[in-house]
């Protein structure tokens, strides 16, 4: 996926799932403190966007523990993404 096309991905899920705007997926947006995700959301984040690349790829996809802790912003989630293979 092009970073286009992984930037609408998880663009999509955020407002989506999480009921955002727009507006406020800016890649150094925090997801706990701009967009007031809290822990629960972010599993439920993780397993959202497993199943949108799954839709779009084709292909099973896990996106491993370290990472997942490793995401603070709406930029580290499209470079995640961006990562799979």
């Amino acid at each position: 996926m092009t970073r286009d096309e992984v930037k609408e991905l998880v663009n999509n899920v955020l407002i989506e799932e999480f009921e955002k705007n727009e507006d406020e997926l800016k890649e150094d947006a925090s997801l706990f403190d701009d967009l007031e995700l809290d822990s629960l959301d972010g599993i439920d984040l993780i397993v959202a966007l497993e199943k949108a690349v799954k839709s779009k790829t084709g292909k099973e996809t896990k996106i491993d523990e370290e990472k997942a802790k490793s995401l603070k912003t709406v930029g580290d989630i499209y470079n995640v993404i961006e990562g799979l293979k």
